[in-house]
């Protein structure tokens, strides 16, 4: 028994090191969040000051994150902190998905920008939520390839670069920038403007587009099958950051005449596996060196976190004035049915 014993005591001597440097007996933080939206630099760093590993999954919508979380939320713990837009937060709010923010134990909550709180009708006080990124999704033209071109939505209706084009495959944002177009509200709920909108993407917009796709618009334009592309800066930026003859010919804008806007937040959903480590993340980011570092990385302006500013060195696609003329998608309860029937029952067949 003797000998047993210190056989495996060696064995443990030799196999704990190994199993703490593949992550074994340290934290675990589960994430689920958008696409290219937290730099990997970023969760090391937390990782290594936290002693933590986070094990991160990513969506592509918020109809793709609602679904899943909404299948497994009787599992305990299939997430601790997740990044759900402003229109999901009252949903969830009321499907009893999320815990109460302990504001106590963010600290950092005292750096988020007031006019963006002002703006977060869905929850003014973070009871529930904590504001992350406020934004809106654009255009990105290869001028190389599209030298003129009008800074509007009705890019989508130029014949001449039929096949070249996509727009996102999300329902509030292409149907907002339909009805900002021809003139009405992204959050209308008038039957007859959403079927106007409706009508647009059908009959003009839809037949020079190659796909709705909200989750390979980026490389379809880094290896040149797209042109022109309805979406996240960040997402094309991450895919061509390597081509420098690419990024000079690339262009960003947020149209004019209007678009949508979002409040994307971090959330700690009910029965996570470690809310204690989720409230330190969610401190962690608010950081102004780390909210700096996030936004450099993707090229965005530095819009909830205050202090950040200072700390922020890179270039921005777009400025915090280009939000000025965009409208933040609401929930609009059961007038989404609208929404949805038109978008899945005809924009949507055939695809």
């Amino acid at each position: 028994m003797r000998r047993n014993f210190i056989n495996i005591a060696v064995l443990a001597a030799l196999v704990m090191p190994a199993m703490i440097s593949c992550g074994f007996g340290k934290q675990r933080l589960y994430i689920y969040n958008w696409t290219y939206y937290t730099p990997a630099s970023v969760i090391e760093k937390f990782e290594n000051e936290y002693n933590a590993r986070v094990i991160y999954d990513e969506f592509a919508s918020n109809e793709d994150m609602f679904a899943k979380l909404s299948a497994t939320k009787s599992k305990r713990g299939s997430y601790d902190v997740v990044f759900p837009s402003n229109y999901f937060i009252k949903i969830m709010i009321q499907q009893d998905m999320l815990e109460k923010i302990d504001k106590s134990k963010i600290p950092n909550l005292k750096n988020i920008d007031p006019e963006v709180l002002r703006k977060a009708s869905y929850d003014p006080e973070m009871n529930f939520s904590v504001p992350y990124f406020y934004g809106a999704s654009g255009i990105i033209i290869n001028t190389a390839r599209v030298p003129e071109f009008e800074k509007n939505w009705s890019i989508f209706s130029r014949q001449d670069l039929r096949n070249r084009m996509t727009m996102l495959d999300d329902i509030r944002d292409v149907m907002g920038a339909a009805l900002v177009h021809i003139g009405y509200s992204v959050n209308s709920t008038d039957p007859a403007q959403i079927n106007a909108a409706k009508d647009l993407i059908n009959n003009v917009w839809k037949p020079n587009l190659v796909k709705f796709d909200a989750e390979s618009f980026g490389k379809g334009y880094a290896n040149g099958d797209f042109w022109v592309v309805h979406g996240y800066p960040e997402v094309v930026f991450e895919e061509i950051e390597s081509n420098d003859h690419l990024i000079t010919s690339t262009y960003f804008f947020i149209p004019r005449e209007g678009a949508p806007s979002y409040i994307d937040n971090m959330v700690i959903l009910k029965g996570a596996r470690n809310t204690e480590l989720a409230y330190k993340f969610i401190n962690f980011i608010h950081r102004p060196d780390v909210y700096a570092e996030i936004v450099d990385t993707f090229g965005l302006p530095a819009t909830v976190n205050i202090p950040a500013r200072a700390f922020k060195t890179g270039y921005s696609w777009y400025s915090a004035e280009d939000l000025l003329n965009t409208e933040l998608v609401n929930d609009l309860g059961a007038a989404l049915d609208l929404y949805n029937d038109v978008w899945f029952n005809s924009i949507r067949i055939g695809d």
